[in-house]
């Protein structure tokens, strides 16, 4: 009989605050392209490292729903079918969203073995980590479950330590002695000197039946709301859609706190697979390239006297001089400058955004659909300009605006516009008026994107001056377009 094959379970629900302005809740870093110097993005790349190909079975995906379909785009674009996609009605932490994945596992074979794993780390050595799940799964067959703990490099503060106890009977791991969390500078300086410390990954493996068994034990109100969600579920286009009533009744609580720091289960296998977890500016300057005075630089620049700086331009260009230790990031609607030294303390920006109600915290001048893209170009008080991108057969909503008026100029391939049921084709350098209140629909029925220029004029511009009568992606009201 061949060898049970490993199913990865990968976590996309993170919203990387502490990586903004480029990561943005609508938009996390997990699917930006080129975020750790190569082109595909973090999410790509996790899922590329699980491929069947590679021996493991087709992956379960925890996501956010308003990220479903960058999900299933991203999954698409490497060649993976996800057999299940699972969309989390709220944010309630890592452990019910594990259980959810768990008892999906369960409901096959008990005893199936997952390895589970955050959707944006970087792992460099792409065979040991492979090699390092299969050691232990065979660890995990034996009812334990393991941590990965990655041999510390330098005295992190960011980040949790698992201490090694006794060696494992048979050889391939230890116990766990203990959980730390984050240290200050000078016990981190002593976990190194030790050298029986290992940093917490937050990569995991155990089979299903096992992991269910001591969550029934030590956090039952955790189980019991994931049972209910999975079976109040739905299916809706591919994905699985949690029961919103039962997901909710789960704690909002960590898989470490609700079973990993409480278990006697757990055992933890060091490793060096070059991980990071690109957890804030002063991590992704560390993983990066330098020049020969220290700055990792990407995009327009012209510097000067500058010297361990992490620089990175969208559009515009940035110039420096007599500057050291700088994060400076620019994006088409914001610019952050900060210390290196306090790039963990962004995501108190992010609070502060949120806060006064702002938008730079939530959505990118470009805001992705499932349908392609809009951007916004020019805005005015009476007016906005935004290009839209509309993939082949891409179809936006039937829809109807109270407040504004809509003129489309094509520049790019060609439009079958629908304007109160009268259909026609407008091909490039040609245009179309659609007059408020007017119900209308945008389709690309071409085999090449359709691109064109929208100039909105009327007394409200929101995206919430939307109604919606048809809808082929099922998006709730909130999901504009």
């Amino acid at each position: 009989m061949s060898p049970r094959r490993i199913v990865p379970v990968v976590l996309s629900g993170g919203s990387g605050t502490r990586l903004w302005p480029l990561s943005r809740s609508m938009y996390p870093k997990q699917f930006i392209s080129g975020l750790n110097g190569s082109p595909s993005s973090l999410l790509a790349a996790t899922l590329t490292r699980l491929h069947p190909d590679s021996g493991f079975a087709a992956p379960i995906v925890v996501c956010n729903n308003a990220h479903r379909f960058l999900v299933r785009e991203q999954a698409a674009g490497v060649g993976i079918l996800p057999q299940a996609i699972v969309l989390e009605p709220e944010a309630r932490n890592t452990a019910p969203a594990i259980a959810v994945a768990a008892l999906i596992a369960a409901e096959r074979d008990p005893a199936t073995i997952l390895a589970v794993m955050p959707s944006d780390h970087v792992i460099t050595d792409a065979p040991g980590f492979s090699e390092a799940i299969k050691r232990a799964g065979a660890i995990a067959e034996r009812g334990r479950i393991v941590l990965f703990g990655i041999t510390p490099t330098e005295p992190h503060t960011g980040y949790g330590y698992i201490r090694k106890g006794a060696e494992l009977d048979e050889g391939d791991g230890f116990d766990v002695d203990r959980f730390f969390e984050k240290p200050d500078i000078d016990t981190a300086r002593g976990y190194l000197a030790d050298g029986g410390y290992s940093w917490n990954s937050g990569i995991f493996v155990f089979r299903a039946d096992t992991f269910l068994d001591e969550l029934a034990r030590l956090d039952p109100g955790v189980l019991n709301a994931a049972r209910q969600a999975l079976a109040g579920a739905t299916h809706d286009l591919g994905f699985l859609r949690l029961d919103a009533r039962g997901f909710a009744q789960s704690p909002s609580i960590s898989v470490d706190y609700a079973v990993l720091e409480k278990t006697n289960k757990a055992a933890v296998l060091p490793l060096a697979i070059g991980w990071s977890d690109l957890g804030s500016w002063r991590s992704l300057w560390d993983a990066a390239e330098h020049d020969g005075n220290g700055n990792f630089v990407q995009g327009q620049s012209v510097i000067e006297d500058t010297s361990d700086c992490y620089i990175r331009s969208e559009r515009a260009l940035i110039a420096t001089i007599g500057v050291k230790d700088l994060v400076i990031v620019e994006t088409p609607d914001t610019v952050l400058v900060a210390d290196k030294s306090r790039s963990q303390d962004v995501s108190m920006l992010v609070a502060r955004l949120k806060a006064a109600n702002r938008k730079e915290h939530e959505q990118h001048v470009r805001n992705h659909r499932p349908w392609g893209f809009f951007e916004t170009l020019n805005i005015g008080p009476r007016f906005q300009v935004k290009l839209l991108h509309v993939k082949p057969g891409g179809t936006l909503s039937m829809q109807m605006h109270h407040h504004r008026s809509e003129h489309w100029v094509v520049v790019q391939g060609t439009a079958r516009v629908t304007i109160d049921g009268r259909e026609k084709l407008v091909g490039e350098n040609e245009s179309v008026y659609i007059v408020a209140t007017q119900w209308h629909r945008l389709e690309n029925p071409g085999k090449v994107p359709l691109e064109l220029i929208e100039v909105q004029i009327g007394t409200y511009l929101g995206e919430d001056d939307i109604i919606r009568s048809d809808d082929i992606y099922h998006r709730a009201k909130e999901e504009t377009r």
